[in-house]
């Protein structure tokens, strides 16, 4: 199983490029960050720095969209990077939560998002791709040049959308009857679209909170520190159950149940601790959704998750235990997941 490390680029970058490098050298592979140009600094900037201070960590957006940037400005970026680099970097791509509405736009729809996947990592291997009659190649991106998409998606439409066309699916949230539910039906409209289901590189992201002991103050304190997940999630589930009902056959009652106490989400706490529109996120949830305990606990559920056909655990790190959680997954999680 790899290992992520997703972050905020709040101000200063630094801290950003610091944290990047230190998950680095304790065994994390992968760094990511938001994508929301408004609510934080822009990350492609920082992506730079991070490449230049670092070896072989990949980084990239989780996720960018395809309405706040052109596809082939995105696709530019990532192939630059690449170039500068080595093959370096993922495209995580979604609806655009939080990056759209903030602008006073809609989240994008699945059909776009499905032609500015084909389009960005076209442009970013090198190809030629027809932008509604307009030919374009970039002359300069080498041969071998790649720029793998991965997609978040939780509704059914947009798992299947996953399934048949993304590089990889990445799913916010990390509980495992869940995340059965839904990579199964990724990898089985993989297979229907004449796919290897093992070419979908799946990745579940969620924050991490390492406990010293179970006593109820600790987990506590945890779970008030991760509970603006729920909060960001519920956000989606709110789109999913505006689209579906609060009762459907195609979203299950474990993901839309908890937001009927959802009032309303003021994105200027979006992913933050304290957040206070995610006050109805009850305990359970941030159990289910996130991972917090002790490192043994960690562990265990890591390998679960392993076991439904994990290649990835990208763990989220916006509370007040950032370096704690960095360093102890470096000595204990880490190791554990890769025997």
């Amino acid at each position: 199983m790899d290992f992520g490390l997703v972050l905020q680029t709040d101000p200063p970058a630094a801290g950003v490029v610091d944290l990047m490098k230190r998950a680095e050298g304790v065994g994390f592979t992968y760094g990511w960050t938001f994508d929301s140009c408004v609510l934080w600094q822009e990350p492609f900037v920082i992506y730079s720095r991070i490449l230049a201070e670092t070896s072989t960590l990949k980084v990239g957006p989780m996720v960018t969209n395809p309405g706040t940037r052109t596809w082939e400005v995105t696709a530019s970026t990532f192939a630059t990077l690449n170039d500068m680099y080595g093959n370096r970097t993922v495209c995580g791509i979604g609806r655009g939560d939080s990056a759209m509405r903030v602008a006073g736009r809609k989240p994008n729809t699945l059909a776009r998002i499905s032609e500015a996947m084909k389009v960005i990592r076209a442009l970013g291997r090198g190809d030629e791709v027809d932008l509604g009659g307009t030919v374009l190649k970039f002359p300069w991106v080498r041969e071998g040049a790649e720029v793998p998409v991965w997609m978040a998606a939780y509704g059914p439409k947009a798992l299947k959308m996953a399934g048949e066309e993304a590089d990889g699916f990445i799913l916010q949230l990390a509980d495992p009857y869940l995340t059965q539910w839904m990579v199964k039906a990724v990898r089985d409209a993989a297979v229907a679209a004449g796919r290897d289901p093992a070419d979908v590189t799946i990745c579940v992201a969620a924050p991490a909170y390492v406990t010293e002991d179970e006593s109820p103050a600790a987990l506590a304190h945890a779970r008030d520190e991760c509970r603006w997940f729920g909060g960001m999630v519920g956000n989606h589930v709110a789109d999913l159950v505006a689209k579906y009902g609060e009762t459907s056959d195609a979203v299950p009652a474990d993901l839309t149940d908890y937001i009927k106490a959802r009032e309303g989400y003021d994105y200027a706490h979006h992913g933050r601790t304290g957040n206070p529109d995610t006050a109805f996120v009850p305990d359970d949830i941030v159990d289910r959704f996130c991972v917090i305990g002790t490192a043994e606990q960690h562990i265990a559920k890591l390998r679960q998750l392993r076991d439904l056909g994990i290649d990835q655990f990208a763990l989220y790190a916006m509370h007040d235990a950032r370096e704690g959680v960095i360093g102890t997954y470096g000595t204990d999680v880490i190791p554990a997941l890769r025997d």
